[in-house]
């Protein structure tokens, strides 16, 4: 049975850790997440919006330390622990598959931490911090055909019961659109932007919902407003493209810091009705 795909909104910065009221929803999901899986994951393989690179790169350190990629947050925030193991041999097996699908320049870091994008969400999901994690950065291009590429390079990695998370915002993220800059209301973009997405990955079928994906920018609704820069979007475009034929469910519904929020599943035989 092949593991399951997530895509989840990482909240902001580390207010979940801070017990920010209106992330209750979503950390009170991501505890049940374990439970929700096909079988315990071999490995966890996190895409976040917080790390790009040229080339698709891959975390390889055996012990990586955090990365505290926020500002301006109480000194409780600096000072939380994830000590997860990485996985060498799953990222040097992954660089080459990287390369295998055409990605040739397709390298390792292993002096880079995990970035909040990832400990954040995992402290909640996998507390006892005991299962190896690995990361995958971004494109610097942004190109959305690309990372649907990129997810499908990674896909084989289910069936060896990887669970690739993705982690951003992709519902909402405009900067100042959460502050309600010019007197805007963010709820009724994120709305239907996320409604978008929903019908995207949940009632189409896999080359639908890439074809939708692929061109965001001129099919979804308000689509700059939400994202002024997409790099909070893109994970979920990796995911979709590592789902191959399952198609998504959504798993989480939730209003996160006054923006609609989902999260999203794609699980081993699912259909276009979202029932196995």
């Amino acid at each position: 049975m092949l593991q399951d795909v997530l895509v989840l909104p990482h909240g902001g910065g580390p207010m979940a850790m801070l017990g920010e009221p209106s992330h209750k929803g979503l950390t009170d999901w991501l505890a049940t997440v374990p439970a929700t899986l096909p079988r315990p994951p071999t490995a966890v393989l996190v895409i976040s919006a917080h790390w790009e690179a040229t080339e698709p790169t891959v975390l390889s350190s055996a012990a990586p330390e955090l990365l505290f990629d926020y500002f301006g947050f109480p000194q409780s925030a600096y000072e939380l622990a994830y000590p997860a193991r990485g996985a060498p041999l799953l990222a040097e097996q992954l660089q080459q598959r990287l390369r295998d699908a055409g990605f040739v320049g397709a390298a390792q870091d292993v002096r880079r931490g995990y970035d909040h994008g990832v400990f954040i969400p995992l402290l909640f999901m996998f507390p006892r911090a005991d299962v190896p994690v690995l990361q995958l950065s971004l494109l610097a291009s942004l190109d959305a055909r690309e990372h649907l590429r990129l997810g499908r390079a990674i896909a084989p990695l289910r069936a060896q019961g990887v669970l690739i998370v993705g982690s951003g915002m992709h519902s909402f993220h405009n900067m100042r659109g959460f502050r309600g800059a010019h007197g805007s209301d963010p709820i009724d973009a994120s709305r239907d932007f996320d409604a978008w997405i929903v019908t995207a990955v949940t009632a189409v079928s896999p080359a639908e919902r890439e074809r939708l994906l692929g061109s965001w920018e001129a099919l979804a609704p308000r689509a700059r407003d939400v994202h002024p820069r997409e790099e909070h979007l893109l994970p979920l475009l990796v995911c979709a493209g590592a789902a191959g034929e399952s198609v998504g469910v959504r798993v989480l519904a939730t209003v996160l810091m006054g923006t609609q929020a989902s999260a999203l599943a794609f699980r081993d035989g699912q259909c276009a009705s979202g029932k196995a």
